[in-house]
């Protein structure tokens, strides 16, 4: 078990004089501890997740409104159960124990937890008997997910058991004069259907919170703070064009207009026309400040040669490091933008000035799934190389300005709409960071397969849209193997090249399914692929799901 002494929580990402309730979510170890934390969020409630071991004073200092246990993998009479700390329960809030943290309430309040003889998983039929305040205006039968083997016999004294399950006696209580409540089931994940109303309910009329958070309504506030942060100061960027990048950089620049400097590399492994999309949404069309430096021909030479996964991602990303990292000391000197071997475009107005007028602050796209799994995270740093912008040296000073870390990805896509990021980027499928270079598999990276490649991509990306599918995949793109086929095209011969499709769904990457895409969409996407691009004379559809097999290729 962690040393709480060893491991601090995480900083409070909430913006210092917000004024919203929040809601704290201790996290046991459960698979699902931050779909709760979501959850809360989308009933209307910031929410936080930090580590069980935190301590009393450390979630007093935040000010909840309330406190959730998670589930977790261990039983609570395991030598080396992760404990909760009583103290929690004297912090005058309510307290909601899900799974193992319902367990735990129990077994520190006096209840009966004993380990059943058979567990209980999956899908399971919820009996209500007493609907108490927690499942008021429920019925009295419904479907909840299980996952657990120790089982609530009875419930501590002075509380009720308001509901049973097929292998738990009791599945639900709550003690409403001490504001303790607990469910066995998983009211968070989907296959529990009125888990939503169960977590609304202890937010609203438990914790009596205002259900008035969204992700939108903090971008007004995150301006105001990047302001103070930053006051003249001058701050950079590396942009990618993803989501996260280029909404904290939006936000950065309606905070403080031309002080922030972008800088965009393009590496030559982009998908179609993405270069020129950057280009005309940031320096176009908001004109920030943007450095955007060609490299391709740098990028071609270094991977000449090179075809094993491992060495090109690290042949990219070296490079791409060595690319920024001069751009980024030349701005933080004043030095101008200059690049040895890359073209350079400035949009807007790129200060150049020498001396100590550089830039002193780095914008960064950390999320609060970046906090959460880094355990912490600081506000202001000196940037070493596992940070997300790629390796800068460690003697190279900036003070981090992170907008986006209290929020998860869907929430950044509401603050990109809120603030006027063009759909198109707002909704930006995950794109890997080496590009389309880790999918040319099992050969050399040329000009003409990335060429090749980059066409049936896009072939692929117009039709999903086209097909109105685009938002429901988590990822959708094409493949080049190593490999040529014969075919036949006008009655001639060919010796072409096979392309792949790749499509899933996935919530988080973790886990992701192919997509069933329609048979008549396959059929055009081929179609126009082998009519419209020489070199290609056959596709393939990859139906493999992760596990065994990962979304990407390489």
């Amino acid at each position: 078990m962690t040393d709480s002494a060893a491991t601090p929580a995480p900083e409070n990402p909430l913006p210092t004089g917000a004024d919203v309730d929040e809601v704290v979510v201790l996290d046991f170890g459960g698979q699902y501890s931050q779909l709760i934390a979501r959850r809360v969020r989308e009933c209307g409630v910031f929410s936080e997740l930090l580590p069980h071991h935190v301590g009393a004073e450390e979630v007093r200092r935040r000010k909840p409104k309330g406190i959730i246990l998670s589930g977790g993998p261990a039983s609570v009479y395991s030598p080396d159960a992760p404990p909760l700390d009583p103290e929690l329960l004297n912090l005058g809030v309510p307290v909601l124990g899900i799974c193992y943290g319902m367990q735990l309430l129990a077994k520190e309040l006096g209840g009966r937890v004993e380990s059943a003889e058979v567990g209980e998983y999956g899908r399971s039929q919820l009996t209500v008997t007493e609907h108490g305040t927690l499942l008021k205006d429920q019925p009295d039968e419904q479907p909840a997910w299980m996952s657990h083997r120790d089982t609530v016999y009875t419930p501590p004294e002075g509380a009720v058991a308001l509901a049973s399950s097929t292998s738990s006696p009791v599945a639900a209580f709550e003690s409403k004069d001490r504001g303790l409540y607990g469910i066995q089931y998983h009211p968070e994940v989907v296959h529990t259907p009125y888990g939503q109303q169960t977590l609304q309910t202890f937010l609203r009329d438990i914790c009596h919170c205002r259900l008035d958070w969204s992700a939108a309504n903090i971008a007004e506030e995150q301006i105001r703070l990047i302001r103070e942060q930053v006051g003249d100061g001058k701050v950079i960027c590396g942009l990618s064009g993803g989501v996260d990048s280029s909404v904290a950089a939006l936000l950065v620049h309606q905070a403080v207009g031309d002080q922030l400097t972008c800088v965009y590399v393009d590496h030559g492994l982009m998908r179609k026309n993405e270069t020129e999309q950057v280009e005309k949404t940031f320096g176009e069309h908001f004109q920030v400040p943007l450095v955007v430096v060609d490299a391709k021909d740098r990028f071609l030479e270094r991977l000449k040669g090179i075809t094993e996964p491992e060495a090109k991602r690290k042949a990219i990303g070296g490079e791409f490091i060595r690319i920024f990292e001069e751009e980024a000391l030349k701005l933080a000197v004043g030095a101008g933008a200059e690049v040895d071997g890359a073209e350079v475009k400035t949009y807007g107005q790129v200060d150049a000035a020498g001396g100590d007028t550089g830039a002193k602050f780095l914008v960064q796209g950390t999320l609060y799934s970046d906090v959460i799994e880094s355990g912490g995270g600081t506000g202001a740093a000196t940037i070493k190389s596992h940070h997300n912008v790629g390796g800068l040296p460690e003697d190279m000073t900036f003070e981090l300005v992170e907008p986006l870390r209290a929020l998860f990805k869907d929430e950044v896509r509401a603050v990109g709409n809120e603030i006027g990021l063009p759909e198109r980027m707002v909704w930006r499928q995950p794109f890997p960071g080496p590009g389309l270079g880790i999918r040319i598999v099992g050969g050399e990276i040329t000009q003409a397969k990335l060429d090749t490649l980059r066409e049936c991509d896009a072939i692929l990306q117009e039709e999903v849209r086209a097909a109105g599918l685009y938002r429901d995949l988590w990822q959708s793109f094409c493949v080049l193997p190593d490999i040529r086929t014969v075919g036949v095209q006008g009655d001639e011969r060919t010796y072409g090249y096979v392309v792949a499709i790749r499509a899933v769904t996935s919530d988080d990457a973790m886990t992701a399914d192919w997509a069933r895409l329609p048979y008549d969409l396959l059929d055009r996407v081929a179609g126009r692929m082998v009519g419209e691009v020489r070199e290609v004379n056959r596709v393939v559809l990859d139906i493999t799901s992760k596990p065994p097999g990962t979304i990407e290729w390489e």
